[in-house]
């Protein structure tokens, strides 16, 4: 049956990707709302990409008119990087929590379908070996901490969604993604260190000859997920076929890929030494001890570990990863190196 996916956001990571499978594999109609189009490229200009320049928090009466138009409602906007956090924790509850919480309540009112972005990160400090959706603490440090902010407000939204599916019997699902990478996860010409996601800083510094800083000596584990299977698992969330995915949460990574940070550099410094054009720069790269306050500022704490149980997706969703770290690692560099360097 045919879908029209109304995708906020759509010019990010995760919606460029995704509109470009849901083009490519569905007769989906999409659309999109961005303040850029750049990562959409060629699709911005398909017959079912119906794409507009704008902003949430301003573009409203165009958000509501499309929120009452589509099946599936999804809100991808968020900032999602720890140095803000630290530094403007106000404009992170102002976009994350309160321009969403507006547009999840216009799903209430005209009885749409919302599939809302939730966050590894809602699982905070919790020391169990493994995050369950159903079962799992949710821990979270002290206020002085502001790290937390954007925890907190994803937290919080999965809680006001609950709630109104429990009360306003809204059709939802939430999805958790675990650390997901691959192409065009952030700019790569982006000189300010804690400016992206730890493997683009990496990538980063290693082309333009900085050595990498490790919080912490890179002793935190996180586990990563090929955008691919994460975008396959999101697929399956929206198609719900048999009502499978409402009223669910579902953590979407992959446990096999648990490394540490400092690993994860490693990594990516070997993989780089594999392109000519950049074996010197990497061969040259040194791993610097740095400390949180000095990194990210005050008002910076870390999680240890973050490994997802992926019961629900596997017996809900008949999903589960499929692609190793070292493909997915390799495919991404490529990708910078080969396309956004040529």
């Amino acid at each position: 049956m045919s879908k029209s996916i109304l995708i906020l956001g759509v010019n990010g990571f995760i919606g460029s990707h995704l509109s470009t499978r849901i083009l490519e594999s569905t007769d989906w109609q999409v659309y999109g709302m961005d303040m850029s189009s750049n990562k959409l490229g060629e699709i911005a200009q398909h017959p079912r990409m119906h794409f507009i320049e704008g902003d949430i928090t301003i573009n409203k009466e165009w958000i509501a008119y499309h929120i009452k138009k589509c099946d599936v409602i999804i809100p991808l906007v968020a900032i999602a990087t720890p140095s803000t956090y630290v530094q403007d924790p106000l404009r992170v509850f102002e976009l994350d929590f309160e321009a969403n919480l507006e547009i999840v309540r216009q799903c209430v009112t005209y009885k749409k379908r919302v599939i809302f972005p939730s966050t590894s990160e809602v699982y905070g400090m919790s020391n169990e070996n493994v995050f369950d959706e159903e079962e799992t603490n949710l821990v979270l440090g002290p206020i002085n901490k502001p790290r937390w902010i954007y925890s907190c407000c994803k937290q919080l939204m999965d809680r006001v969604i609950f709630a109104y599916g429990q009360q306003h019997q809204l059709q939802f699902s939430l999805f958790r993604p675990f650390n997901w990478f691959g192409p065009k996860l952030d700019n790569i010409f982006e000189q300010k260190e804690g400016s992206s996601r730890a493997l683009t800083q990496f990538i980063s510094n290693i082309i333009h000859g900085r050595d990498i800083q490790l919080v912490g000596g890179g002793m935190q584990r996180r586990s990563f997920t090929y955008i691919d299977d994460g975008i396959e698992g999101l697929m399956r969330i929206i198609d719900n076929k048999n009502g499978c995915a409402d009223s669910r949460i579902f953590n979407l990574g992959n446990p096999e890929n648990d490394m540490s940070i400092r690993e994860l550099a490693e990594r990516t410094i070997a993989v780089v030494k594999k392109f000519p054009r950049f074996t010197e720069q990497a061969n040259k790269t040194q791993l610097i001890t740095v400390s949180p306050e000095k990194y990210y500022g005050e008002g910076y704490q870390d999680v240890s570990a973050r490994v997802p149980s992926i019961k629900n997706a596997a017996v809900y969703l008949d999903w589960k990863p499929k692609v190793d770290f070292t493909t997915g690692l390799e495919k991404t560099i490529a990708y910078y190196v080969n396309e956004e360097l040529a």
